[in-house]
């Protein structure tokens, strides 16, 4: 059975993510004839002398007009070996909210950097939000190759500049390929034109990429989603606990802590919608079936006794700011969301906002603007649980809400 690779693709406007997604899925034999048909009559009424493959991904008809993308628009396909989705992220600065959204579930990331600028302040940007979103395998595709002659010369030279620039980076895992996503050299398949280059075309390197050590199967952390209590005659007796399992894995019989609570019992069964197993592990969603019957409810977290998160009142976040109404500072009460608990929180302080292009700390900053990040202190209506970021994603993590609006106005993370 294959497994399933999520990543995203980043990079300046006009680096070619679009185009690069759209040769994936050509290539790769995963698209339709009549969708290619459609994408070679849009080109051709555009006065183009070439299919362009990137209107397979630019969805939004301001997209296709203006030739770039603002969503995140995620694209599915499958090899015999592996399942992808794929998250095309905007290049825009002003979509940086947008590229935070899309990084945020991918195991890789896609740098796309064009060989005639070499690396750009977007190039940069990208690849720190992608380190600071916990992505630990990054791919820099040196594109356009065809337009530099594909000269080994200016692909070191981007190699070079891209490593020294990483080295201040949390990078677990640098790859470089040079590809021309246009013409497909080094997409799916090795290319004659670099014989200098010994290493794999990107879709090999996508297929073979080891994400499965990447999760966390140490520290158990399930919270809770939802109490299943059916109400037919039959099933009068059951009591479940439905959610997505965080992190480490849960056996039937292995001691559990209730938090907050402290309350501890042991693991009856785990069910899923194919039947009982007998054991549960990330991403899986199942029903905890315990041998006691316990006050539990959606917000709580299940645990192992002896591995606990820490219960965090204060809490002093890197945040990245998405709201273009008014920016964040200190005395402004949010919403929190954090696994399956809501809280409030009121912001005490802006410790510093970050240059994502040099990483310089500006100390003397008051408050983050729309897709700025910081360091950001607060202070919550009720202890949340949770882990470092780099250790647990999915614990390490909040949004903030404005409650007047309901809109998401941030993401937060502890680092």
């Amino acid at each position: 059975m294959s497994d399933l690779l999520r990543f995203a693709t980043a990079g300046s406007v006009d680096d070619g993510k679009s185009t690069l997604i759209g040769r994936l899925l050509y290539d790769s034999k995963a698209i339709f004839i009549d969708q290619y048909e459609a994408v070679e009559r849009v080109s051709t009424q555009r006065g183009d002398d070439y299919v362009d493959l990137a209107l397979l991904t630019d969805g939004l008809r301001a997209e296709r007009e203006q030739g770039i993308t603002i969503d995140v628009a995620y694209r599915y396909f499958a090899t015999p070996r592996r399942k992808f989705i794929i998250a095309d992220t905007p290049g825009h600065p002003q979509y940086t909210r947008n590229m935070v959204t899309g990084a945020s579930t991918a195991d890789a990331a896609l740098i796309l950097v064009d060989a005639r600028k070499g690396l750009t302040e977007q190039s940069r940007r990208h690849s720190f939000l992608a380190t600071l979103l916990g992505v630990r395998h990054l791919v820099v595709c040196i594109n356009k190759m065809d337009l530099v002659d594909f000269s080994q010369e200016v692909y070191d030279a981007i190699v070079d500049e891209f490593t020294s620039f990483a080295s201040r980076l949390h990078v677990g895992d640098l790859e470089f390929i040079p590809i021309s996503a246009l013409a497909g050299d080094n997409v799916v398949t090795r290319s004659a034109r670099t014989p200098w280059y010994d290493g794999p075309a990107l879709l090999y390197h996508l297929e073979h990429l080891h994400v499965a050590s990447d999760r966390n199967l140490s520290d158990v952390r399930f919270p809770v989603q939802y109490v299943i209590r059916p109400q037919s005659v039959k099933a009068r007796d059951y009591r479940g606990y439905a959610g997505t399992v965080a992190s480490g894995v849960i056996r039937a019989g292995d001691p559990i802590m209730v938090l907050p609570s402290g309350f501890t019992t042991t693991v009856a069964g785990i069910d899923t919608p194919n039947g009982e197993v007998p054991e549960a592990y990330p991403p899986m969603s199942v029903v905890l079936r315990l041998a006691d019957e316990i006050d539990i409810s959606r917000g709580d977290m299940l645990v192992r006794p002896n591995n606990q998160p820490t219960a965090r009142q204060d809490l002093d976040l890197r945040v990245c700011w998405m709201d273009e109404s008014a920016p964040l500072s200190a005395g402004r009460t949010l919403a929190i969301k954090h696994t399956t608990v809501w809280a409030r929180v009121k912001i005490r302080e802006v410790v510093y906002k970050v240059d994502v292009n040099t990483l310089h700390r500006d100390e003397s900053a008051q408050q983050l603007e729309l897709n700025e990040i910081g360091r950001v202190r607060m202070r919550a209506s009720r202890p949340l649980f949770m882990d470092d970021y780099a250790e647990n994603r999915a614990t390490g993590a909040v949004i903030l809400v404005d409650e007047a609006t309901n809109r998401t106005v941030g993401a937060g993370f502890l680092a």
